[in-house]
């Protein structure tokens, strides 16, 4: 048996277990940060570190203040809040008390709050502010089984009966500990494998979300073949701002506590930009929409620089890409990532000149990043992989706790997901779905055993619903979700996915792009642009002033978006090709329900919303 094998088949029941072993280790080592907000609201934030011990103190407080609530293990502790230190420290102590963890994101409504609330049973709610407690309070009546509620952030919060701060429970879970010493070691050690231990909500895009039932089990292994892969080390310094309420943000903690490198925790995602300098990680994961805004910023900010600048990085841009297909395309063949000479000395001139600048933006120590949750366009891959800033696209879901292929460190391939994570299998059907199996693999949905029977075979295999194709030694490439493709009226399948996907590759201005045809005799696009870049656009091009609306509503912009168009079409199959777009009044965005927290399209929802603009394109086609 190898060393590998070894480490996941041998791994502990749960990942409290691993915690307290984390804590046993290395107490004084620095296992978070956070920030502060100055007091008089102006300037920098203050960053804040916890070591393991001071980590435990507080989760062991809040485990054994859960217990002293009357919290039985397997029972469920709801949490609504955005990233924080206090959503880790909240999550570790529920798993501490034995109980399990119910993820809300803060951005669901008030009446999809209740549903999983009541859906999963949860006892206490940890919420992070008074907004999050407002939505409970309004729905109280409905909510039964739902004793307590611990609020993160005290600001207008009135304590009361069922009511109270975390700091007040982390005080009462001290008082408890003292007269208990051994509770926590107690519970941990009484977890079996087969326990629950989070139960995330899908936010699918027709229908009430599905909990996912992932046991303490598939932690555990999350945690050890995460370590086995070799990506992180103990000397890491990961910055985590992805939400935590969703499985690719969750994977990361467990992950964190196996190897025991240092977390930089802020959800903010209006502070990346200048968290990055301030954390300098080493790496972090993101979801492609960050890498998308990252890359239509540079683009945007080299344009304001005047023509000769914007020449200069639309060249350096073919030279990083020109550079990554072909020193990866010679790691591939021959295990040595060389470029030839012509090309090496071009991309040294464009490193100095763009690309260094990008990864001092990065905070200058980024080793990798990890992608997933939606596929990254391969053009904006091989555009950062030239220009050292190594994305290692993964895939997963919430069914097979997130991290179930990545790829692999130095030899990663632009435009697939890499390999399975050591002790998943994987298989293509012959429909071209993919299915996994191993120990990441969900127990089931929430009282929901007809839809369990639907996905999960009796043999453990899963049905992923995307559809991809696996190179003979063991790279996936994920082509489109099987339920998205596309069959137009003339009976050619289409995956609209890797149609938007070029196309965020050709134009540096769209944020969200949606190809539909199905059952139509052409395809057609609702695209969204993203407003800083297309505001900067509109600044030198006579539409200074103009709200957002009126600029992706004038003929210049609409002119400038289907030369772009056209770019795409170029290097489509003809029936692939888009015959007609609208560009929409405003951004998709969460709030209306038109992506996911994730930032995952929900392609429904946004029909039914623009269904006018797309019965507008095919008005006078043969088919109206």
């Amino acid at each position: 048996m190898s060393d590998t094998q070894t480490l996941i088949e041998n791994r502990p029941p749960s990942v409290a277990g691993l915690f307290l072993d984390r804590v046993a280790a290395t107490p004084d080592a620095e296992a978070y940060r956070y920030p502060v907000p100055p007091a008089a609201g102006e300037g920098p934030d203050d960053w804040k570190s916890l070591t393991w011990a001071q980590t435990a103190e507080r989760v062991y407080a809040i485990a054994a203040g859960l217990i002293e609530l009357g919290v039985q293990p397997e029972q469920r502790v709801a949490l609504a809040s955005a990233t924080r230190v206090e959503w880790i420290l909240g999550d570790l102590g529920i798993m501490c008390a034995g109980a399990a963890t119910t993820t809300v994101y803060p951005q669901t409504n008030t009446d999809e709050s209740a549903f999983i609330l009541s859906d999963s049973g949860s006892k206490v709610l940890i919420a992070e502010d008074v907004t999050q407690l407002a939505k409970v309070q309004e729905k109280r009546a409905e909510l039964p089984e739902l004793t307590h509620v611990v609020v993160i952030d005290p600001a207008g919060v009135e304590s009361g009966e069922g009511v109270l701060t975390l700091a007040e429970l982390e005080q009462r879970g001290a008082a408890y500990l003292e007269k208990n010493p051994d509770l926590i070691k107690e519970r941990v050690g009484a977890i079996t494998k087969d326990q629950l231990a989070t139960l995330i909500y899908t936010s699918g895009t027709t229908g009430r979300p599905k909990g996912v039932r992932l046991p303490h089990d598939n932690w555990s292994y999350m945690a050890k073949a995460i370590a086995a892969t070799g990506l992180v080390g103990a000397d890491d310094v990961q910055y985590l701002w992805l939400p935590l309420a969703h499985v690719f943000g969750k994977v990361l903690t467990s992950g964190q506590i196996e190897v025991g490198h240092v977390t930089a925790v802020d959800g903010r995602v209006d502070k990346i930009i200048e968290n990055l300098p301030a954390v300098q990680p080493t790496y972090m994961a993101a979801v492609p929409r960050i890498f998308e805004k990252v890359y239509n910023g540079v683009a945007a900010k080299a344009r304001a620089g005047g023509a000769a600048k914007y020449k200069i990085f639309q060249w350096a841009s073919g030279v990083a890409r020109e550079y990554a297909k072909v020193t990866q395309d010679n790691f591939r063949r021959t295990g040595n990532a060389s470029a030839p000479f012509a090309l090496a000395a071009k991309h040294k001139v464009a490193d100095a000149l763009v690309f260094a600048k990008i990864r001092e933006a990065f905070g200058g120590n980024l080793r990798a990043c990890v992608s997933g949750s939606a596929a990254l366009a391969p053009e904006i891959g091989f555009f950062f992989s030239g220009a050292g800033i190594h994305i290692l696209e993964g895939y997963g879901l919430t069914e097979s706790s997130a991290a179930s292929f990545v790829n692999p460190g130095e030899a990663y391939r632009t435009g697939t997901v890499g390999k399975p994570l050591p002790g998943t299998e994987v298989r293509i059907a012959d429909d071209g779905e993919i299915l996994l199996r191993g120990p990441g693999i969900m127990e089931g949905y929430h009282g929901l055993p007809e839809k369990t029977a639907e996905v999960l075979e009796s043999d453990g295999w899963f049905h992923t619903g995307d559809i991809g194709e696996l190179s003979p030694d063991g790279y996936l490439r994920i082509t489109d979700r099987k339920k998205d493709l596309i069959k137009t009226s003339g009976g050619k399948y289409i995956a609209p996915a890797e149609v938007e996907g070029q196309f965020k590759g050709v134009c540096p201005y769209v944020s969200n792009i949606l190809v539909h045809g199905a059952d139509r005799n052409f395809c057609t696009a609702l695209i969204a642009l993203d407003e800083p870049s297309i505001l900067g656009w509109a600044k030198d091009n006579g539409l200074d002033g103009k709200s957002y609306a009126e600029v992706v509503a004038a003929p210049g912009t609409v002119a400038l978006i289907e030369g772009y168009v056209k770019e795409l079409n170029g290097g489509l199959q003809r029936w692939q090709t888009i015959k007609k777009f609208r560009l929409l009044p405003r951004d998709l965005d969460v709030e209306h329900g038109e992506i996911t927290p994730s930032l995952k399209l929900k392609r429904p929802v946004v029909e039914r919303e623009y269904k006018h603009l797309i019965d507008e394109m095919y008005a006078g086609s043969r088919e109206a």
